[in-house]
C-alpha cells in the first residue's frame, strides 16, 4: 500500500492512497462532494496520463464511486473527505478508505461496536479513547466501503481489532476469512486526523 499527500503524486504500484490537505471547508454534502470528485479527477488523471477533464466519476446503485471514464481501466475507486481532507484510493481490486477526525468532546456510539470493539475500547485510557476510536471507525468504513455495502452492512457484525499504530484487521464470520488494511495518521490545522484503507483480496 502507497501513500501520498500530494495530488499531483505518481504511484510506481497500486494499491495507493492519496490523503490531500485540500485547504476547502465545504458547508454542505453538496461542496464535500464536489471537492471529492475534482480531488480525484485531478489524482486519477495524473496516474493514467491523460487531462482531468477526460476524467468521470460516477457511483453505482449502492453509492460506491466507480471510474466512468475512461473505460476499461480496470481500475477500482474509493473517495472520503473529512475537515477538507480528501482521501482518494486506487486499486486492482475493490477497495475502500476513509478519513476520521479525532473529536474529544463526543461520546463513542459504543452501541454500534461489535462487543469485542467495545471491550477494547474499555482497556485503553480515557485519554487515548478519542483517538482509538477514530482509528477503529475509520477501519470499519473502509471495511464496508470495500464491499460495497456501505453501513447497510450493520456496524456490529464484523469485528475490527487495532493491531498496531498502522496495521488493523477484520474479522467477519459472514466472509468466512479476515482482512488486513492499513491506518495513517496525519496533522490538519492542529486536529489529528485518521485514515484507513482495505483492499478486497480473493
Amino acid at each position: 500500500m502507497h501513500w501520498f499527500d500530494d495530488a499531483d503524486a505518481i504511484a510506481p504500484a497500486l494499491p495507493a492512497i492519496w490523503l490531500v490537505r485540500t485547504g476547502a471547508m465545504p458547508r454542505n454534502l453538496t461542496e464535500r462532494s464536489a471537492l471529492r470528485r475534482s480531488t480525484a479527477r485531478r489524482i486519477v488523471a495524473r496516474q493514467l496520463g491523460c487531462r482531468a477533464e477526460d476524467v468521470a466519476i460516477a457511483h453505482d446503485a449502492a453509492g460506491r464511486a466507480l471510474l466512468d471514464r475512461p473505460r476499461e481501466t480496470g481500475l477500482h475507486l474509493s473517495l472520503a473527505t473529512r475537515a477538507g481532507i480528501v482521501a482518494v484510493g486506487l486499486a486492482r481490486q475493490p477497495l475502500g478508505v476513509d478519513v476520521e477526525q479525532v473529536d474529544e468532546q463526543a461520546a463513542p456510539p459504543l452501541d454500534l461496536l461489535h462487543p469485542d470493539e467495545r471491550s477494547a475500547l474499555d482497556a485503553v485510557a480515557l485519554t487515548e479513547r478519542a483517538r482509538s476510536f477514530a482509528l477503529l471507525w475509520a477501519a470499519k468504513e473502509a471495511y464496508v466501503k470495500a464491499l460495497g455495502t456501505g453501513f447497510r452492512r450493520a456496524p456490529e457484525s464484523f469485528v475490527v481489532s487495532l493491531l498496531s499504530e498502522t496495521t488493523f484487521r477484520v474479522t467477519d464470520a459472514s466472509a468466512h476469512t479476515d482482512f488486513t488494511g492499513a491506518l495513517r495518521t496525519m496533522k490538519n490545522g492542529g486536529h489529528e486526523i485518521m485514515a484507513a484503507a482495505l483492499v478486497i483480496t480473493r
